[in-house]
């Protein structure tokens, strides 16, 4: 080749390009909520799919108005938004009211997302950030549970509720969580139900098992790191295990703990959020560990029976600090080497 015909490129890293790209990595992820959809469907009927409907486009719509780029609205197509909705609509109860649902949406991605900066900007996991917001501003509404009961065609609770009116009119029984019986009652819920979701609890948490296969699934195709879940479920274990052991009579055991509630919903889905946790090995272990810590002391002395939004939260808040302190060791450093 002549001289003439040479060319000198010069780019930005990444230099090792992968086959993997964020649409496909997140369209992966949209597949494996698909089937936890369609079980909270079984259970809770319409109300659970005009929920996460809802949520859905709150979200879509919220990330084509704040969408300030060249690209238009192309942001859309790596699913993200889609996500986040689904997401969103998962830690809800089934009876939510419509119109509470799709200020959580549009809060989600304007301020979990849109104000850091975009996709890969956020600090927060925008679909916990969106239901904190719903938990301070409609605290009634959100811990308002039903018990599933092959229902399919009618709505539940204050799903039509109008906008901004006052005493929302809930229709049908309320229910208790697993969680609240066991905090408040120390009632326990059988393990099969935890698992099979059979249960009272936000329309995409109760099915444990399934969520366990989507873990499985997305580990094997490597879209998430394994460590998180594992080392938030092993402290789980351990740390409420402990508690167990010196009084089960108050403490629930660890099985208990793991398929109730929204734990591994959140460890799964949100606390392997690649934006929002640790780059290296050993900050993740800190990160998941700190989850797990956290909601073991919110659930056993907090005022609130779940803690899971607000430990994985504090953890994504914690983020930063953990990336600086746990930096890989440069090669060929040494301790004193000036």
């Amino acid at each position: 080749m002549s001289d003439k015909n040479k060319a000198l490129i010069i780019s930005t890293s990444p230099f090792i390009k992968d086959k993997d790209t964020t649409p496909g990595m997140m369209y992966q992820v949209i597949y494996t909520l698909i089937p936890i959809q369609l079980v909270s469907f079984y259970y809770f009927g319409l109300s659970s799919l005009l929920i996460s409907v809802t949520a859905i486009l709150a979200c879509v719509l919220a990330e084509i108005v704040f969408n300030k780029s060249k690209t238009g609205i192309k942001s859309l197509s790596d699913g993200s938004a889609i996500i986040t909705g689904m997401l969103l609509a998962f830690t809800l109860p089934p009876g939510f009211p419509l119109w509470m649902v799709f200020i959580g949406g549009i809060v989600a991605i304007g301020m979990g997302k849109a104000m850091w900066g975009g996709l890969g900007q956020n600090i927060f996991n925008p679909a916990l950030l969106g239901r904190a917001f719903l938990q301070a501003a409609f605290p009634t509404a959100i811990t308002t549970w039903s018990n599933p009961n092959g229902m399919y065609a009618n709505l539940r609770g204050a799903n039509g509720a109008f906008p901004f009116m006052q005493g929302l009119n809930v229709d049908g029984i309320t229910s208790a969580t697993p969680l609240s019986k066991m905090k408040f009652d120390h009632i326990g819920t059988n393990i099969i139900d935890l698992l099979l979701g059979n249960t009272s609890g936000s329309i995409g948490e109760t099915c444990a098992f399934l969520i366990i296969i989507a873990g499985i699934y997305l580990w094997a195709k490597k879209i998430i790191n394994w460590r998180i879940p594992i080392s938030i479920l092993l402290t789980v274990s351990i740390f409420s295990g402990i508690f167990y052991l010196l009084d089960p009579n108050i403490y629930p055991s660890p099985i208990f703990m793991i398929c109730s509630g929204g734990l591994l919903l959140g460890a799964v889905f949100m606390a392997t959020d690649l934006v929002t946790s640790p780059l290296t090995s050993k900050g993740i272990w800190v990160f998941g560990i700190g989850i797990g810590v956290f909601v073991v002391l919110i659930r056993n002395w907090g005022g609130l029976p779940e803690g899971v939004m607000y430990a994985i939260l504090l953890m994504n808040a914690a983020t930063p600090l953990i990336n600086r302190y746990s930096k890989m060791r440069t090669y060929g450093y040494k301790n004193g080497m000036k």
